[in-house]
């Protein structure tokens, strides 16, 4: 079963992927149960003719009993101006799922795509004690589809003949897109481009330039996520940039931040330690210094 906990934009839209694609059931948590129901009512009708699999809501959440994915897209308000904003409630919020999820259902894999999203990564798996690789934070893909996006619309290339495109650290302003890496048609990125800043602002600032259109995004995030889900589910590996907890991984300790991975059937198999040019090793690092400080932000 796949639970998803918040029924907002983000988490109707990975219920509607995953039953319209009939992975398995789905169950939707809400603080409000009417929402639930109504979210599950709704998506109900994209459940194909031949599935064998069900939708349904609620408020309880002893009905996660039997979860193979927790999926936790809630939150207690909206941002405007930093993914931090609303720190200190959405960590208390993200604590007390920890502790339910553990509750119900410990053998669960726990995919968080709430903001901020690698303190939430690593307060949830810190409270639940989880295994590290069994909790993951699904933001850094979505971050690298932006990056993919820009380098398309800088060139005039289709996204087909880029390669190796990639964005580490913080799901947030210092998020570093990894460019030494990058291909295009066969052809290094930087011998294309004459400056990786104005690609890494249009990067870092996509969902501001999204809310001058629209109140918030939610299909790009609901199809990285599906994408993992569905990997899991019908145990198929799937490398992907995500949030885990570091215990030494690019020299970093007890913070989550995203990096290359292995997922499969059991959560992360591997993560993976690839080559940085100097600049993107120092952005890095400033990068996991602003996760630290904003962990330590909290008042618990």
């Amino acid at each position: 079963m796949i639970s998803i906990v918040g029924t907002g934009r983000v988490g109707a839209s990975i219920a509607f992927l995953c039953v319209s694609h009939g992975l398995d059931d789905v169950l939707l948590v809400n603080r409000t149960k009417e929402k639930a129901i109504g979210e599950s009512l709704d998506v109900a009708s994209a459940i194909p003719a031949d599935s064998k699999f069900s939708v349904r809501g609620t408020d309880n959440y002893s009905e996660l009993v039997g979860s193979d994915i927790v999926i936790i897209a809630a939150s207690v308000g909206v941002y405007t101006k930093d993914r931090s904003e609303n720190i200190d409630l959405q960590v208390k919020m993200i604590k007390g799922i920890a502790e339910k999820t553990k509750q119900y259902c410990p053998s669960a894999i726990v995919l968080i795509v709430s903001n901020p999203l690698d303190v939430l990564t690593y307060y949830f798996q810190k409270t639940s004690e989880f295994p590290r690789f069994k909790v993951i934070g699904i933001a850094s893909s979505l971050d690298t589809s932006r990056f993919r996006y820009y380098i398309s619309e800088t060139l005039s290339v289709p996204q087909s003949s880029i390669s190796n495109a990639l964005v580490l650290g913080e799901h947030g302003d210092t998020m570093v897109p990894i460019f030494s890496g990058v291909s295009v048609g066969g052809n290094p990125l930087f011998s294309m481009i004459d400056s990786r800043d104005a690609i890494t602002e249009n990067v870092r600032n996509y969902w501001r330039t999204l809310r001058n259109y629209k109140s918030r995004s939610q299909f790009g995030i609901a199809k990285n996520t599906f994408d993992v889900v569905n990997a899991i589910l019908n145990k198929k590996e799937i490398t992907i940039p995500a949030s885990v907890v570091l215990d030494g991984e690019y020299g970093e300790q007890n913070i989550a931040m995203g990096v290359p991975v292995k997922i499969n059937q059991n959560g992360v198999s591997e993560i993976q330690q690839i080559k940085l040019d100097d600049t993107e090793s120092s952005s890095l690092k400033k990068s996991s210094e602003k996760i630290r400080n904003d962990i330590n932000s909290v008042h618990e």
